[in-house]
């Protein structure tokens, strides 16, 4: 996966052959293409306020920011690899991949293909160290890679609408570094990889068209097959939705369905004193003499009723309760943008997944035009992700995806929700959010995590504005709270600040950052960084 992100930066980089910039005509239409290949060195100084340790290395990146935006393709990509020299023999050097991109390919009315994908560093055990900035630090930090393709179609003619796609995604996660859990505690899973399909299908009229009421028949598919112990979730659903007005801003809507979910893996291998046994990176080895157990099944029929209303083009909210998973779900949306520069969204989720289908939610969810930042220090999209206009892409926050990995199955509950203001050259973007889990995995000895849930808090605040046309101040603030049933909780914040300086091409910056993570019984982690650096772009 490294190899093939870091292949698509040279790829890109070659395109800045082309100019920076392009405008001309597509079809009767302007296009816009955008390719900035770069290179960057910076060295990072980092103390550790406790021991006073104080580390520095150098870094040296490459990467490429593309926008492409015709009448047939859409692109938004942000790639970068980085390569950092340590001077240090209490660390190694490392390499680190980051982006985020999504495309789509229009291939005629209506018919698509969709890809996309990201490269981040994330905490990995819940229950332990909990660093803020994942530069030279791998405590608890695991590389993360997931990418996704399908096609995706949509009919727009005729009372009678039908809409469908299918989606393969592949999620790749390193094993952690130390994690900082107590000695003796109960060992959880490192999850390795996964293989998702998706497809769905709906078909239906909107009301005022074939009757004064709305109608949607759905079905959908899910199959996820995990690298470790055999882990295998399967999800298949089919379900009846109508919306009928009560005026012309306000509906009441209902729907009742059918679900079968199965969620299934084997037993690992135990040593003579019952404990798993692990491989060389940590994972559980899996018994070769196991049958297939069930961690979850679920089989028959939910139903879910609200209410719609959406008094203009620029404000929508939907609220619903039902009976699914055994207990009453609530879910929820709410989107407003009162100008075209500022948004705000909402959303309220109860689902039973995966690590991997809650990864591929959530990109879905994030904004296809984002902001792109050269704070070294920031967090390299696994918090809150802003969009570069207000409306309905305000941006999406991955904290509740990335609060825990884990390949066991749980039942996610939570709500995630951002503000974004952009005027003139300055933007502000606030997210924050709270998400619960309760995980399902088969009663098997070694395996303890069935039944515990895990939650976390967090919220981030983003400011960016121009100094001058060619200065640049930015800063992130931010918190998270993450708690265990295993363990106590841990309360993490940080703080990171940025002045960049354009010469042209070439550019400068000075980062200054400043994080501190606690926990009830062991001693506070504060960590303070500073990182100079210079940028050419092609």
């Amino acid at each position: 996966m490294i190899i093939r992100i870091t292949g698509a930066v040279a790829i890109a980089a070659l395109l800045a052959a082309t100019p920076a910039v392009a405008q001309d005509r597509d079809g009767g239409k302007k296009r816009r293409v955008s390719v900035a290949p770069y290179i960057e060195l910076g060295q990072v100084l980092t103390a550790d306020v406790q021991s006073g340790d104080v580390l520095t290395y150098t870094s040296a990146a490459a990467g490429v920011d593309v926008g492409i935006d015709t009448q047939r393709v859409s692109v938004n990509l942000s790639a970068r690899y980085e390569h950092q020299f340590t001077y240090d023999s209490r660390s190694s050097d490392s390499d680190i991949v980051s982006g985020f991109a999504n495309a789509q390919l229009r291939l005629a009315r209506g018919l698509s293909i969709e890809a996309g994908g990201i490269a981040t560093r994330t905490r990995n055990d819940i229950r332990g160290f909990a660093p803020s900035f994942f530069g030279n630090d791998n405590r608890n930090v695991s590389s993360v890679y997931s990418a996704y393709v399908g096609p995706s179609f949509a009919t727009g003619r005729g009372p009678i609408f039908v809409n469908g796609g299918y989606r393969f995604a592949y999620t790749k996660v390193t094993e952690p570094g130390p994690t900082g859990v107590a000695p003796g505690s109960p060992r959880l899973d490192y999850f390795d990889d996964s293989k998702l399909h998706m497809a769905t299908l709906s078909t239906g009229f909107k009301s005022g068209t074939v009757l004064p009421f709305g109608v949607t028949l759905s079905g959908g598919w899910t199959r996820e097959d995990q690298g470790q112990l055999g882990g295998r979730f399967e999800g298949l659903y089919g379900r009846g939705d109508v919306v009928l007005p009560l005026s012309g801003t306000f509906a009441v809507e209902g729907g009742v369905g059918y679900e079968k979910i199965t969620s299934s893996a084997r037993d690992p291998l135990l040593d003579a004193g019952g404990d798993p046994v692990l491989d060389r990176n940590g994972r559980f080895v899996t018994d070769p003499a196991s049958p297939r157990r069930i961690a979850y099944r679920t089989d028959g029929i939910y139903w879910d009723a609200g209410v719609l209303w959406r008094p203009s083009p620029r404000t929508s909210l939907e609220a619903r309760v039902g009976r699914r998973y055994g207990s009453w779900t609530y879910t929820g949306s709410l989107s407003y943008a009162p100008t075209p520069s500022v948004g705000v969204q909402i959303g309220v989720y109860d689902q039973v997944e995966t690590f991997g289908s809650q990864l591929q939610r959530g990109l879905r969810g994030l904004p296809k035009e984002f902001t792109q930042t050269r704070d070294l220090l920031a967090q390299q999209f696994s918090g809150c992700t802003f969009g570069t206009t207000g409306g309905g892409a305000s941006g999406a926050c991955l904290n509740s995806v990335f609060q825990s990995v884990s390949e066991a199955t749980y039942r996610s509950r939570g709500v995630d929700g951002t503000i974004s203001l952009t005027r003139g050259g300055t933007q502000i973007g606030l997210g924050a959010g709270y998400a619960n889990r309760k995980f399902y995995a088969p009663q098997t000895p070694g395996i303890v995590i069935n039944g515990i849930t895990d939650e976390s808090y967090y919220a981030q605040l983003f400011y960016s504005t121009q100094l001058g046309p060619r200065t640049t101040l930015s800063g992130d603030v931010f918190a998270n709270y993450y708690n265990s049933g295993l363990a106590p909780g841990i309360l993490s914040i940080g703080a990171t600040g940025s002045l960049s300086q354009s010469f042209g091409r070439l550019g400068t910056s000075l980062s200054i950052g400043a994080y501190t993570f606690s926990q009830d019984g062991q001693q506070d982690q504060t960590q303070a960084q500073a990182t100079v650096g210079a940028r050419y772009q092609f």
